[in-house]
């Protein structure tokens, strides 16, 4: 088993952002001793997700339609036209495959209604989509990878329901988390882990005096705790404004570290610990 250093839990470096230098960012991962995983937003992205990751040693697969991909939300080259219907058999064909760590990225996004159309019908078919991510998850005994923007207390709900009825044995955790301390601890106390992406970097808006994300991530319990970097979004400081990329998630645990009290050796070798826990890496 790899000595990673860190793991970036949330990474999409299969997407066509990195098809001209993929093996330069991979080499930029691996001399820093950083494990990944890229994480599929749809059936074209979680195939291609799982193919990269059996192509890789230290690359691991997610497989899962993105909240946002269920109706048209903006064209791309790796997600087409962003609209798909969830089939529960393609995905778990797909999730079978050795190097899938985990279901997902699903979820709820409120925040991304698209122009046009009831904001009830999009949380109402984004919702539904959740729950048969979940019932996947129960399936196969394996951890979720949650997306939520703006759906908090439905995300909350549906997880509620559905521990409580004694499935996700596996749980997972809610990937680049925005929200306040309050709603990470309930999360926490339904046994899920809480991903810190690298906005935990930036300088906090005015007026106030630290990074929003500093209060959430006191409150989590450290062996709770994973880092990622969605890249090739929201690339942390000092590189905001270029494409973001694994090697990055050292400057995630660093801010993390100093929010904990604790060296970057011991931030990172925490975060890497829960990761391999969390995904059975």
């Amino acid at each position: 088993m790899e000595n990673f250093k860190l793991i970036d839990t949330h990474s999409h470096v299969s997407f066509a952002t990195y098809k001209n230098d993929i093996n330069d960012v991979l080499a930029h991962a691996r001399a820093a001793g950083v494990g990944m995983i890229t994480v599929g937003t749809m059936q074209k992205t979680s195939r291609e997700a799982v193919e990269f990751a059996a192509q890789h040693p230290d690359v691991w697969a997610a497989v899962g339609l993105h909240p946002s991909n269920i109706h048209h939300i903006h064209p791309s080259e790796d997600e087409g036209d962003g609209h798909e219907d969830f089939d529960f058999d393609f995905y778990k064909q797909l999730a079978l495959s050795p190097k899938v760590v985990a279901i997902g990225e699903t979820g709820m996004d409120l925040y991304r209604v698209p122009e046009g159309m009831d904001a009830a019908k999009v949380a109402a078919d984004q919702e539904k989509v959740f729950r048969l991510h979940l019932d996947l998850c129960d399936e196969l005994v394996k951890p979720v990878i949650i997306h939520c923007r703006d759906a908090h207390e439905i995300v909350t709900r549906v997880l509620t329901e559905y521990i409580a009825a004694g499935k996700l044995t596996r749980r997972g955790v809610l990937h680049c988390f925005t929200g306040t301390a309050a709603e990470a601890e309930k999360y926490v106390a339904l046994g899920m882990y809480i991903s810190v992406p690298g906005i935990i970097t930036f300088p906090p808006k005015k007026p106030e005096t630290e990074n929003s994300l500093a209060a959430a991530v006191r409150v989590v319990p450290r062996d709770r705790l994973v880092v990622e970097t969605d890249c090739p979004f929201l690339t942390p400081a000092p590189h905001r404004g270029e494409r973001n990329e694994p090697v990055y998630v050292a400057f995630t645990a660093a801010a993390v570290a100093q929010i904990w009290g604790v060296s970057e050796e011991e931030a990172a070798a925490q975060t890497t610990q829960n990761a391999r826990l969390l995904f059975g890496i």
